[in-house]
């Protein structure tokens, strides 16, 4: 008998009346919690690490996890869409890190082309793009897909999108640093001069996304509870919001909550 009404329950769940009815509640809650949302507390900059794809390919049967990848991939325009709606004015969006570039060849090659197939269909959809991370890491196919996307569309208005490819967080104050002293050095500075005037904005005119400002909200999807090194140096008074769904079930409804839960809380940046 249980094993009967747990056929049932999922042929149930599979038909189209079944989901026709699931997708009704789901705007009609959408739109209740869009319209209960401050249009003062809106996030400026929001993080995304968009986690979670392999392991959704897995538990929908996939032997191929880059299926999983390239629905991760399809995701990103939609959420860019709700950005654009929420008036959020910059979003950095996490696709590959450098601990990412050890996977194995048969992985990282199909994944490194969605993701420059992906890169350059945001920049033909008019998004304007900034690439993020550390470029001599990547191929040289990759790199230059990025650099040409963010070449193609510094001038465009509205949403900034970085897309941080080959990112670490370690690796980017390592890199602030290191230019940071070339920098000094080639103005003559020694070292012990350096030392005596530097503080934390000389490194934060180094980092790679200088001149824009730190993320308000850190949202990070499959149930991980960690920033795994994203933006480390940005993200010292971030509010997180840790969300279980995998990357490429998340929804708008889902995006809509951590604006929610971010406009609840209250800001203090150690004051």
């Amino acid at each position: 008998m249980t094993v009967r009404r747990g056929r049932l329950t999922a042929a149930i769940r599979r038909s189209p009346v079944y989901a026709a009815l699931r997708d009704s509640i789901y705007r009609i809650y959408e739109r209740r919690v869009e319209s209960s949302l401050p249009t003062d507390r809106v996030p400026r900059h929001v993080g995304v690490i968009l986690d979670g794809n392999r392991r959704w390919a897995r538990s929908m049967g996939l032997a191929d996890v880059n299926t999983g990848h390239q629905r991760g991939a399809d995701k990103i325009s939609e959420l860019l869409q709700w950005c654009t709606e929420a008036r959020v004015e910059l979003v950095t969006l996490w696709m590959l890190s450098t601990d990412n570039l050890n996977r194995p060849a048969k992985e990282l090659g199909p994944l490194l082309e969605i993701i420059e197939n992906t890169v350059a269909k945001l920049a033909a959809d008019g998004w304007h793009i900034k690439a993020v991370g550390a470029m001599d890491l990547l191929p040289d196919s990759t790199a230059r897909v990025l650099k040409d996307a963010e070449e193609a569309t510094s001038d465009r208005p509205g949403l900034i999108v970085n897309v941080a490819v080959g990112y670490g967080g370690r690796r980017e104050i390592a890199d602030a640093v290191r230019s940071l002293l070339l920098e000094q050095a080639g103005k003559g500075t020694s070292i012990e001069e350096l030392a005596e005037v530097l503080d934390v904005e000389h490194i934060a005119e180094h980092l790679y996304t200088r001149g824009q400002p730190d993320p308000d909200l850190v949202i990070r999807t499959s149930g991980e509870q960690r920033l795994s090194g994203f933006l480390l140096w940005q993200s010292a008074h971030s509010e997180f919001h840790f969300c279980e769904v995998h990357w490429p079930d998340f929804r708008k409804v889902d995006f809509l909550r951590a604006l929610r839960s971010y406009a609840a809380r209250h800001r203090r940046f150690g004051s």
